[in-house]
């Protein structure tokens, strides 16, 4: 096959025009072209006005493609070749344990039974639809579930969000991990897309299907399991001290995979004063900033959007004091999201469903946040702050998970907001208008204001007074690193800490492949 790249496509064309594109790249009748696979597909939307798709196709010839290949030279033009993953194979009848059921326990756990193990997963969630029903009722103003919520359950922290595929590495096992959310029921545009989304309500049934793939190939799923504390003898992990609806409980095992996610507090101070080593690590804190999606589809692509998909964003700017401020996880056409895990502590997050034909836009709107910044010397004092700055926000909004909201107008103003403008906001179950400066620390407020004009600059219309900051964003990454070797083991023999709260990754495809690596490792361990 040949790769063909640079193709261009105006926004009204169909992108079955792709073959004769082609062809006339590579300079044959349209007819040699045997068949065309979309590879990568991205906007051009730099040019206001002259908006292009970007495609990348891999096509096949039904003549000679290598005397085609030696005629036409193009940078644009070479060989195709697929990235193959090779999965090892292990015959070994220990059972590795798998703690946590999000991006990176899945994949782990996926992969470990395609080679031949049957890993035992427990999670001190709930399956997938039992946690939409328990996130529906909090969201509506019901009771919070400490263990079964937007954090914890089937799918992790992910399952709730745009279900952003994107990831700034490129290592390749991305490929094998897009294709199988694919097989598991994602579009087959997460396998070409140069920014593939997958949105809330199609992730719900996706990792349902994973999970079956999973028990399908002997393993198994414990939900409602809750991981109390290693059982140790000397350095190495000999079981897992775990907790059910019948009560505590003893797992025995000597290769235990921690994918527990950027929530699991209750854990990490269970594994410090077992002598776990970690450390302090940067992360960001900050708020949701809410538009109308409409005004940010004017903003970038110069006109309605029409049939183009909802504009997104990212945008970052380092201060003169050297803080890094910067949007993360932007939903296009979604919804501020009530996130909390804990009670007492108000959370805010964002999600988006696959259409994303929500009326407004968010994203987290954060500040980098070194370790010399934390108060305190502890090991888990970034996290201890998190929890300081959401009860306080639990407080502001009156003890019933209602969140501090300002909009940007009066934030630079430095006054209380009373009320919304034309952006309302979309968190449930409702904001309290307040001055987010009585909440949050200076460092964050102070540079967060000397941010906003900057990155209006970058994006027009993105400090505009109506905009809307509910707050806090506090989860958007662990504050935290359970320390590893190169072979991704921890000091403690057979405990591999694994993905986003094990502080080793930072979205949903960054976490899945960590959780590649770490399986890969506990099977190396075993041949």
């Amino acid at each position: 096959m040949i790769l063909v790249r640079n193709l261009t496509l105006l926004p009204e064309e169909d992108f079955s025009l792709l073959p004769r594109l082609a062809a006339e790249k590579l300079r044959i009748p349209a007819e040699e072209i045997q068949t065309c696979e979309l590879r990568k597909r991205s906007l051009d939307a730099r040019r206001k006005g002259r908006i292009r798709w970007i495609c990348t196709v891999a096509v096949s010839l039904r003549g000679n493609e290598a005397s085609v290949l030696r005629r036409v030279r193009s940078a644009d033009i070479s060989p195709y070749v697929p990235t193959v993953y090779s999965i090892p194979h292990c015959t070994s009848d220990l059972r590795p344990v798998v703690v946590g059921f999000g991006p990176a326990g899945m994949f782990a756990a996926l992969l470990m039974c395609r080679a031949g193990l049957r890993p035992i997963v427990i999670e001190r969630g709930q399956d997938a639809l039992t946690r939409r029903a328990a996130v529906d009722r909090f969201q509506a103003g019901g009771t919070l579930d400490p263990e079964n919520n937007v954090q914890f359950g089937e799918g992790g922290a992910g399952t709730f969000s745009d279900g952003k595929l994107n990831t700034g590495t490129h290592d390749p096992r991305i490929s094998w991990v897009l294709e199988q959310f694919h097989l598991h029921g994602a579009p087959a545009s997460v396998c070409y897309d140069a920014k593939p989304h997958i949105g809330t309500d199609i992730l719900i049934s996706v990792v349902q299907n994973i999970r079956n793939e999973i028990l399908r190939c002997g393993g198994d799923v414990l939900f409602g399991t809750r991981m109390e504390s290693l059982i140790l003898e000397g350095s190495h992990v000999t079981g897992l001290l775990v907790r059910d609806q019948n009560g505590q409980r003893e797992l025995p095992c000597t290769r235990v995979i921690l994918a527990i996610g950027h929530s699991a507090r209750d854990t990490l101070i269970a594994l410090h004063g077992q002598g776990v080593p970690m450390e302090r690590k940067p992360f960001a804190m900050g708020v949701r900033i809410e538009h109308r999606q409409a005004d940010i589809d004017f903003a970038q692509y110069g006109q309605a959007r029409g049939s183009l998909p909802a504009a997104d964003y990212g945008l970052h700017v380092h201060l003169p004091d050297g803080i890094g401020v910067f949007t993360f996880c932007m939903c296009p056409g979604g919804q501020v999201f009530a996130a909390a895990s804990e009670e007492g502590g108000v959370v805010t997050n964002g999600m988006s469903e696959s259409r994303r034909d929500g009326v407004n836009a968010n994203a987290a709107l954060l500040v980098g946040l070194k370790p010399e910044m934390f108060p305190g010397e502890g090991v888990l004092s970034g996290m201890y702050w998190q929890r300081e700055l959401e009860s306080a926000a639990y407080r502001c909004g009156g003890g019933n998970y209602s969140a501090p909201a300002q909009t940007v107008g009066d934030f630079l103003a430095h006054q209380p907001s009373t009320g919304p403008g034309v952006v309302l906001p979309s968190y449930r179950p409702g904001v309290v208008w307040t001055d987010l400066r009585e909440l949050l620390p200076g460092c964050i407020t102070d540079a967060l204001e000397a941010a906003l004009p900057v990155l209006d600059r970058q994006l027009h219309g993105f400090a505009m007074p109506d905009a809307v900051l509910t707050g806090p964003e506090t989860r958007s990454s662990s504050p935290v690193r359970i320390l590893r070797s190169s072979s991704l083991v921890s000091p403690i023999q057979g405990l591999y800490p694994c993905g986003e709260g094990a502080g080793y990754a930072g979205g949903i495809t960054s976490a899945a492949v960590d959780g590649l690596r770490c399986a890969e490792a506990v099977i190396a361990s075993l041949l």
